[in-house]
């Protein structure tokens, strides 16, 4: 919107409601929901977030941080997959708390109810692969224990690491369902009978 001033010039003034939650948020759920591939873009962002929230958790986190922390990490063991999912997401964003960052903290809180609907999708399909839920599990383990020693670079690699892993690992879920997809169009003695039952 252009603001005109009368011995100052014209101005562009941005309208605040642009910038709002609603206009940020809501299309990236939509077109999750629409398409889950672009769970692979939030992962992409949540690379860039949450490897400086653990580096800054791990230099600033106080025992109150942390204690916040083990807990949300202790209600992901749950074997509810709906609260271990919610305490997924708790669990990053208490990481975020405890970087004392301003900055990050609100742009991981914006960013929760697309967090959310990411940390769900990839925990739904994984969570039912036991060596893969363990893996996580020690993945988690592996930033808290570099955040709680104070070990920024470890804590920024184990985030960066526990993310990769997640991403490997859909993307790999998503190839074998594609290729099982791809087999059962195959002509075979299912679609034989089919046939011969039509006929």
């Amino acid at each position: 919107m252009l603001l005109s001033r009368r011995g100052g010039g014209t101005f562009i003034r941005w309208r605040h409601d642009t910038w709002s939650e609603q206009n940020i948020v809501q299309p990236l759920k939509t077109l999750m929901a629409d398409d889950p591939d672009y769970s692979f873009d939030i992962l992409e962002a949540r690379y860039a977030i949450e490897a400086s929230t653990a580096w800054h958790a791990a230099m600033r986190a106080t025992p109150g941080d942390k204690e916040k922390i083990q807990l949300c990490f202790e209600a992901t063991l749950s074997e509810d997959p709906d609260i271990a999912s919610q305490a997924d997401v708790r669990f990053h964003l208490a990481i975020a708390e405890a970087s004392h960052n301003i900055v990050l903290l609100q742009t991981m809180r914006g960013f929760f109810d697309v967090l959310q609907s990411s940390v769900k999708h990839s925990r739904q399909r994984m969570y039912l692969v036991p060596p893969v839920f363990s893996q996580l599990t020690e993945q988690h383990q592996a930033v808290i224990d570099a955040i709680f020693a104070g070990d920024a670079d470890g804590a920024r690699k184990a985030m960066m690491a526990h993310l990769s892993f997640v991403h490997t690992t859909m993307k790999r879920f998503d190839e074998d369902q594609a290729r099982h997809a791809r087999i059962t169009r195959l002509p075979g003695e299912h679609n034989e009978h089919s046939r011969e039952k039509n006929a």
